[in-house]
């Protein structure tokens, strides 16, 4: 039964078109006109599918971008985080060597330390300040001290610096802060 449909079906089509005459363009046009329209409406089907598709990986190509961007400050961090207890070990060392007459074992921590500060200085390490009020976001209160000559929440003491890697805490710096003095 199928079949009967579908070979009936162009023999419609053909009994509309007249056999001869000026009449005969006329229904032939027209139908060329709709199958113009219906290819050009099928274009513009496949171009706004195909703009869709372009755009689409335009912004996954964005977005690799920003996520490999994100993973190299990752790595920058990690790699500034290790550098960052060798860096304290050298402050102390030129603490200690101050108190001794060694001026070349001095000299020599004191150049490594100037390297190590300029490389990690290079890479967007900047020490957070500490002098000022407390800011819960870059210090770590380690303790709270009394102290009538300082405002209370400013900071009296560093016990260990503080770092950011370009605008985020690599590490808090820990600190003293003032408490308010004691009521008697």
């Amino acid at each position: 039964m199928p079949e009967k449909a579908r070979s009936h079906k162009p023999s419609e089509k053909r009994a509309v078109v007249p056999a001869a005459g000026a009449g005969a363009e006329a229904p032939a046009v027209a139908e060329l006109q709709q199958a113009l329209a219906e290819a050009e409406a099928a274009r513009d089907e496949f171009l706004a599918d195909l703009q869709r598709v372009a755009a689409d990986f335009d912004n996954y190509r964005k977005r690799v971008a920003r996520e490999q961007e994100a993973l190299v400050a990752r790595a920058h961090e990690k790699l500034v985080a290790e550098l960052l207890p060798v860096l304290d070990d050298l402050e102390r060392a030129l603490e200690a060597a101050t108190m001794h007459e060694e001026a070349k074992l001095e000299d020599g921590v004191r150049l490594v330390h100037r390297r190590l500060r300029d490389l990690l200085l290079k890479e967007g390490l900047v020490e957070i300040a500490t002098d000022g009020p407390f800011d819960p976001y870059s210090h770590e209160a380690l303790a709270a001290l009394p102290a009538e000559e300082a405002e209370e929440g400013t900071i009296l003491q560093v016990t260990q610096k503080g770092y950011l890697l370009g605008d985020r805490v690599l590490r808090p710096a820990r600190v003293i802060v003032a408490a308010p003095p004691p009521e008697e």
